[in-house]
């Protein structure tokens, strides 16, 4: 695992874009895994505002939420459209049907997608409780891709994107995380205070079902690109390349 530190998360996202970019180029990358919330906004900014050539590229997407329509400003397929999705010439996208009628049966296709489209590299974020994709505390190392009930304080965290608490969903479809390690490469980046400790656990702690994302540390591949904040319990661990 390589740790590369930046002062902000402009200079961490501007690194793992140049990184993601130049695999692009080169032929590398075929097919791309990606993330949603707040942390890869500024990443998907540099993308989209790029030249970059995507059309040999295929997307996968780590989850969605159940119950949402693609046309739903709150669901993924809306975010990733508007962030990314609408500026660049993507191949072909794939994210989890939320409002498939058999979300068991969706979780058994989309496995197939990722069969048939093996992630050449992975992006990810970090939960404060050291989740990766919607995988909780205390999922199995062995998953694939499943329906994950959230929890309060994944929900929590969520709450800002959504008008009232209530209308945040209770349920997504989720990569599991035997099909993020799957990935050939993987590309985490942290960002702000609130993730100094699931940071520290993933590097640091045990590999631990209770901290998802410490499985990580037996990834032959992993970058994690973190700013000042979110590596400040780190010590020595990594620093600008």
């Amino acid at each position: 695992m390589k740790v590369h530190i930046f002062k902000t998360r402009d200079e961490a996202a501007k690194y793992a874009f140049q990184m993601i970019a130049k695999g692009i180029q080169e032929g590398e990358i075929r097919t791309l895994g990606l993330a949603t919330g707040g942390t890869p906004l500024k990443l998907y900014e540099y993308m989209r505002n790029s030249n970059l050539d995507v059309s040999e590229v295929v997307t996968v997407n780590l989850d969605e939420y159940v119950g949402l329509k693609d046309t739903d400003e709150h669901s993924y397929h809306f975010y990733m459209e508007k962030e990314l999705f609408s500026h660049l010439n993507f191949k072909k996208s794939y994210l989890p049907n939320g409002m498939a009628e058999d979300p068991d049966a969706e979780c058994e296709r989309y496995d197939r997608i990722l069969k048939v489209h093996p992630v050449d590299l992975q992006i990810l974020g970090i939960g404060k409780n050291g989740h990766i994709g919607f995988n909780e505390p205390g999922t199995s190392f062995h998953s694939k891709t499943h329906i994950v009930e959230l929890t309060e304080s994944t929900r929590e965290a969520n709450r800002r994107f959504f008008e009232k608490e209530e209308d945040v969903p209770e349920k997504a479809i989720s990569m599991g995380i035997a099909s993020i390690m799957a990935a050939k490469k993987i590309v985490l980046l942290a960002f702000g205070k609130s993730k100094a400790e699931a940071v520290c656990r993933m590097i640091n702690g045990p590999v631990d079902e209770a901290c998802p994302a410490s499985v990580l540390q037996t990834h032959p591949d992993v970058v994690v690109i973190a700013d000042a904040e979110a590596s400040s319990l780190l010590g020595d661990a990594g620093g600008a390349p």
